[in-house]
């Protein structure tokens, strides 16, 4: 039993001893074909690393020939490129040797001529010597009283040039006129706009209460487009209490609105079809009241066998104001002024009266018909065939073409006593004569002045000057200061006549 137990143990010791021994074989062979794979790999490496250096050599080569063929064909450009640069600079540098040499002969040349005008400036100062004491001894003066004497002739040469310079001046803007024209109204309508606008574009009509706002915009505003539609003018309705505004630059068509408007407040029904209703009659009522007026006017200042176009054309003038003044009570003032003035001058009366009242007829019509009012109104009397005198005192009332007939200047003296005295328009008795004693003080502070006069309520104003000091050319000087010292310190409105006046007396007496 025991022997079978050593003889195991033994088996199972040899049989380990041998299993060591065989796998102890067999790693020695695995290590042996690794370092034989380890250097098949190494050597494989190192050809193929010859190989890519040839290849890089090879390839580097190739490159660094290519860079000195490149860099010498830049180099051979770069040398011709100088070259040329080279033959360009020769050229420049023989051009300015040229130029050189021809500044020189020019320089000797200049010197020279420098030296024959320093002679010639000696000789010359030499023969003013000469003669200036020759001339003194000619003709008695010394050198400073003649140079006196020079002066007040350049002096008066000055003037009188300046005055031809004036004129020159004067009749170029004349030429300009319109253009200066429309700049003067356009500066006068940014002065005075927002006055003139609110005096002559603006009713206001007086409501019982507020809820009438409500029944005269009407339901969606039915009934305020209507009015506006019927009438041709603009209904404002804001937060002023108990207050409609009516706007429209046609006075005969705010006038409609006006009473139309007032109808419909008093009735009490305002709907489009009684608004339409409305219009109609205020129109009539309106139209009415045109030809009463204008026939009323003629009865007042006596004139008869006017056509019933130029009544109406007075009574419109109703609704038209300027700066505060009623037109129409106007042309009636004018045309009682002129008939007075014409009796006391031995005028025709009939003429002057008519040419009076008809003066401002294109007030009218200003706001349908493009032009000056004067040329409108002359038109309309030319067109119903009034009498040329007539027509021509019309064009002429407010110096647009020189008056011809006396009865002319007299509606043009007229029309400037109604329009320009105190209280006839927004202007306090205290700025008026203020303004007149304004521009006496301004002509008077000119040298020369010996005396002005503010006329026609301060439209003209007559300057006297001293004929001993002042002759016909400056005169047109000093009118252009005084003018100038006036736009600058006054305001006024229109336009102010400056009338420089010289004149010589020559008084004897027969004893």
């Amino acid at each position: 039993m025991l022997q079978n137990v050593i003889f195991a143990l033994v088996g199972a010791g040899v049989g380990v001893l041998i299993g060591i021994l065989i796998r102890k074989m067999v790693a020695e062979r695995k290590i042996t074909s690794a370092e034989t794979e380890a250097r098949r790999i190494i050597e494989d490496s190192i050809k193929a690393a010859e190989t890519k250096k040839k290849e890089s050599l090879l390839e580097a080569k190739d490159e660094i020939h290519k860079i000195r063929n490149e860099a010498e064909k830049e180099n051979k450009d770069r040398r011709n490129e100088l070259q040329k640069l080279e033959k360009r600079l020769l050229k420049k540098e023989e051009t300015l040797d040229s130029k050189n040499e021809s500044i020189e002969k020019r320089e000797e040349k200049i010197n020279k001529m420098y030296k024959d005008i320093d002679s010639k400036e000696k000789e010359i100062k030499e023969l003013e010597a000469t003669q200036k004491r020759e001339l003194e001894r000619i003709s008695g003066l010394t050198s400073e009283e003649a140079k006196t004497v020079l002066m007040e002739g350049i002096k008066k040469e000055a003037e009188y040039d300046a005055a031809i310079m004036v004129k020159d001046i004067e009749r170029e803007a004349k030429e300009n006129a319109d253009r200066k024209a429309r700049e003067i109204v356009s500066y006068a309508i940014q002065k005075c706009s927002a006055d003139h606008v609110a005096e002559t574009t603006v009713s206001v009509v007086d409501l019982p209460n507020d809820e009438m706002k409500g029944r005269i915009i009407g339901r969606e505003g039915r009934n305020i487009r209507a009015l506006e539609t019927a009438t041709g003018i603009d209904l404002i309705i804001d937060d002023t209490p108990e207050a409609v505004v009516i706007s429209g630059f046609d006075p005969i068509r705010r006038e409609v609105a006006r009473i139309a408007l007032e109808k419909l407040i008093n009735d009490g029904r305002i709907h489009p079809a009684r608004i339409e209703e409305m219009v109609e009659r205020a129109r009539k009522e309106v139209n009415q009241i045109i030809k009463d007026e204008g026939e009323k006017a003629a009865f007042d200042v006596g004139i008869h066998g006017l056509r019933n176009e130029i009544v109406r054309l007075l009574g419109r003038l109703k609704y038209r104001t300027s700066y505060g003044q009623n037109v129409l009570k106007h042309s009636i003032e004018v045309a009682h002024l002129s008939a007075i003035m014409a009796a006391e001058l031995g005028a025709d009366v009939k003429i002057a009266k008519r040419a009076g009242l008809l003066h401002d007829l294109g007030k009218a019509v200003d706001h349908e018909v493009e032009g000056p009012h004067v040329t409108i109104g002359a038109d309309l009397a030319r067109k119903y065939k009034e009498n040329h005198k007539v027509i021509h005192a019309i064009e002429a009332h407010h110096g647009d073409i020189e008056a011809k007939t006396v009865e002319a200047v007299i509606v043009q003296a007229a029309d400037a006593i109604s329009a320009a005295r105190p209280g006839a328009r927004r202007e306090t008795l205290e700025s008026y004569i203020k303004r007149l004693e304004n521009l006496e003080e301004i002509a008077n502070s000119f040298d020369g002045v010996e005396k002005s006069f503010a006329i026609q309520a301060g439209r003209e104003i007559r300057i006297m000057v001293k004929p001993e000091d002042v002759n016909d050319s400056s005169i047109v000087v000093i009118a252009k200061n005084i003018v100038k010292r006036i736009e600058d310190e006054l305001e006024y409105p229109g336009q102010i006549k400056v009338n420089v006046v010289r004149e010589t007396r020559a008084i004897e007496y027969a004893k």
